[in-house]
């Protein structure tokens, strides 16, 4: 018998095209802002308020080139998404977002499963590698128990650009994680 979550058996993926920009914004905004965030079991709610990416931004990240966005989909509709950027040895894991109300499930585990599986079996990458906000312990608890190590390596926060939000307080930074594939 298969021990996956039934919700995690039923997701299928696709790439994502010009044509899912709104919907990539609606995602991506719910799970990490305001508070319909407030649902799920992660949010930047707390640390970061406006927003977390608009149409540009998302415009920006399906041009780069060696870039996709994944988009898992459960009967026919969004359920979560990430992005993937090959860069050299290494793949970067960006913009993952599951509907709030999902959170918990097992989708997210079964995402980044994918993500890794496609990044090396498609680029032939030996790691991964993504930035988190350093302040949010338990998602970096969560990333180090799929096998993600801390590096130590950050980059300030581009605080004054509120076009990555409005911080609430002055002590945010990124903080690269790796993981050998």
């Amino acid at each position: 018998m298969d021990s996956a979550p039934a919700t995690a058996r039923s997701l299928t993926f696709r790439d994502a095209t010009g044509d899912d920009v709104p919907l990539l914004v609606r995602l991506v905004e719910s799970a990490y802002r305001g508070d319909e965030s407030r649902t799920g079991w992660t949010t930047e709610a707390d640390i970061l308020q406006g927003q977390r990416t608009d149409a540009d931004g998302v415009r920006e990240v399906l041009a780069v080139p060696g870039g996709r966005v994944l988009i898992a989909e459960q009967d026919g509709g969004p359920v979560a998404c990430c992005q993937l950027e090959h860069r050299g040895q290494a793949a970067y894991f960006g913009m993952f977002a599951v509907r709030p109300e999902l959170q918990g499930a097992g989708l997210g585990k079964v995402i980044i499963a994918e993500a890794e599986r496609t990044a090396r079996e498609e680029w032939g990458v030996s790691e991964m590698h993504m930035t988190v906000i350093s302040v949010r312990e338990d998602l970096i608890a969560w990333y180090e128990r799929r096998g993600y190590r801390r590096t130590g390596e950050l980059t300030p926060f581009p605080y004054g650009d509120e076009r990555f939000g409005i911080p609430q307080r002055d002590d945010l930074a990124f903080e690269l994680l790796v993981k050998e594939l």
